[in-house]
């Protein structure tokens, strides 16, 4: 117990600031990074959505085509099922992005 109460008091006098790394530039690209992250995330997100949105349209063309073929009926219809499901994931984690990253950047 008396070590973990000396990892609390360490831990405890580390909540000043950042300090800085030599030979980077300071302050100015602070979010940068995270910032970065955000996009690409979000990017990925979009994309898939945009890729799931593709494969409704294809699965509909499938079920139109499939001239009453139960087995490609199915197949079909079980795909738009499975895409709208992605399509569900996709949008909770979109907003699960934009609930922990506080709005930043989500308009984008």
């Amino acid at each position: 117990m008396g070590f973990l109460a000396g990892v609390q008091s360490a831990l405890a006098d580390f909540g000043g600031p950042i300090p800085s790394i030599p030979g980077t530039a300071s302050g100015s690209d602070e979010g940068t990074i995270r910032d970065a992250v955000i996009r690409a995330v979000i990017f990925v997100l979009n994309f898939l959505a945009l890729l799931a949105v593709i494969f409704i349209i294809v699965a509909g063309i499938r079920l139109i085509v499939s001239q009453g073929d139960e087995q490609s009926k199915e197949t079909a219809k079980k795909t738009i099922l499975y895409v709208i499901i992605g399509l569900l994931i996709i949008l909770f984690a979109r907003v699960i992005v934009g609930f922990f990253t506080t709005g930043i950047l989500i308009g984008q």
